[in-house]
């Protein structure tokens, strides 16, 4: 299916996304994190966790479930690690300060290992591990999840990501959720009348389905590897893993006690785990055999020669390009409409345009 979309510059898409923030009455650092954090998911081509899903935030604040304003606080520390009370705020207000806190205890003692407990949804896991690369480290972020995804012999989608500098601005940069796809992509098909691919979920009776409000009706996800003879398990085991790093460590909700998204009968809680590694501390040259490995795997012959082999990082990176190319970034129609409807409602008026469509 063949979407309308329209081309929106960066800076209004973040106005846009603080002023519905600020209209339910979010502190306006806090809402300039979340409108950070999402435009920056649209960039990377990752639309599920970007302006589409603004709503939730904004129905999170009203609710009262999620706090306004303050700031987290750590509880616990030592050199290298920390446990912070996000204080029930906005996800991206507590991983721009748990992250900066890692970085901060790698760069004096080679690694930051900070868990947070009372956290929100915080947007792209990778916006968080990539602020290491601008300090030449490694970063390495996880967040637990609403149980989403269907068992392997229910669990949660909870994303991995890591990043990893090489030479010349070059990177590693994986960001991933360990069910076949997140749950926002689903969504977002929804909201844009679009059917899914066979093999990202299934229906309430456990039946495969390309049907997203199926899924999104009482089924489910699937974990990565799809079902356990075609290795289902290791993405059950590595969203389990996660979990160990997020709820348990930091003592937050974890697996079928944190309550299901979108309903805002209670508070998130959610536990969420943030990585710094300072190369310097380890082996010299660490840039260079980056940069060697990265070459390595894009310089393999492709199986079709119009794909290039690509790693971690190289489709988010073509989308950015793309969007600098054109001025902008492409939105669907449908969401750029549904989102002004959001706003309307809390009386904003600086609405996104939806004219200058594109193919």
């Amino acid at each position: 299916m063949s979407l309308t979309r329209c081309l929106l510059v960066r800076t209004e898409v973040k106005e846009f996304i603080k002023q519905c923030m600020l209209a339910v009455g979010t502190k306006a650092s806090h809402a300039s994190s979340l409108a950070d954090v999402l435009v920056e998911g649209d960039l990377r081509d990752h639309y599920s966790h970007g302006l589409n899903h603004m709503d939730l935030y904004v129905k999170e604040i009203q609710a009262g479930i999620c706090a306004k304003e303050g700031g987290p606080v750590v509880e616990k520390e030592s050199v290298a690690t920390a446990l912070v009370n996000g204080k029930n705020l906005l996800g991206p207000v507590v991983g721009n300060y748990c992250m900066s806190l890692a970085l901060k205890k790698a760069q004096e003692v080679g690694i930051g290992w900070v868990v947070a407990y009372g956290s929100n949804h915080y947007g792209i896991a990778g916006y968080y591990s990539m602020q290491a690369l601008k300090k030449n480290m490694i970063g390495m972020c996880y967040t637990n999840s609403s149980p989403l995804v269907v068992p392997t012999r229910v669990h949660t989608g909870d994303p991995i990501s890591v990043a990893a500098p090489a030479k010349d601005g070059d990177s590693f940069e994986l960001d991933m959720a360990t069910s076949a796809v997140a749950l926002r992509k689903v969504e977002l098909s929804a909201r844009n009348g679009c059917s899914i691919p066979e093999g990202w979920g299934c229906d309430a009776d456990g039946l495969p389905s390309s049907d997203p409000n199926a899924v999104l009706s009482g089924g489910g996800l699937v974990p990565v590897g799809g079902s356990e003879t075609t290795g289902g398990y290791k993405g059950y085991g590595l969203a389990l893993m996660v979990e160990v790093f997020c709820g348990i460590l930091a003592g937050s909700r974890y697996s079928k006690y944190i309550r299901t998204w979108r309903k805002t009968d209670s508070k998130a809680n959610l536990g969420q785990c943030f990585v710094a590694l300072n190369p310097e501390f380890f082996a010299d040259g660490f840039n260079d055999r980056m940069s060697d490995l990265l070459s390595i795997h894009r310089n393999l012959e492709p199986a079709v020669p119009e794909m290039p082999v690509m790693v971690p990082g190289d489709p988010e990176r073509r989308h950015n390009q793309t969007c600098r190319e054109l001025d902008g970034i492409p939105y669907s129609l449908s969401v750029v409409k549904h989102m002004n409807k959001v706003a309307s409602t809390l009386g904003v008026t600086l609405l996104l345009p939806t004219h200058g469509l594109i193919q």
